[in-house]
């Protein structure tokens, strides 16, 4: 979700990609509640952070939060320097890091509408923090 809303609002300024530690497949709960707002993510695929590895990368962001389901080696590696060390070792040509973490809403258990909803709340939380945090990067030449 976070990299179709960031290609949808600032896609003209910045190559957004997205992957993950253990990609599987785009979750149909997120392509529904993308569509809802009109951000088609229907073709997006699940991608390794392997695949990045000899990217030049001006910034990485993790949006993930360890829990008991997922336990992300972003995310819950000690800091160095300002970025986990496995970012370091994984994406060494990455300039800066940041983590911004959001509840995981494929952790919900329950009906549809109760997931559907989960969906939503962190659709709408990273659309909010993308909007504010890259309205404010104008400044800073990213």
């Amino acid at each position: 979700m976070a990299e179709g809303l960031l290609s949808h609002f600032h896609g003209e300024k910045y190559e957004v990609f997205s992957a993950g530690a253990s990609p599987t497949r785009v979750n149909p709960f997120a392509i529904k509640v993308m569509a809802e707002i009109g951000v088609d993510i229907s073709k997006h695929t699940s991608k390794s952070i392997e695949e990045f590895r000899d990217k030049e990368l001006d910034l990485v962001i993790s949006v993930c939060t360890s829990s008991a389901k997922v336990s992300c080696p972003f995310c819950s590696s000690p800091l160095i320097k300002g970025r986990p060390e496995i970012v370091q070792e994984t994406l060494p040509h990455a300039k800066r890091y940041l983590q911004h973490g959001f509840s995981d809403p494929s952790e919900v258990e329950g009906s549809d509408e109760k997931k559907s909803e989960a969906f939503r709340r962190t659709r709408d939380d990273i659309k909010k923090w993308i909007l504010d945090y890259f309205s404010n990067m104008k400044n800073e030449g990213l």
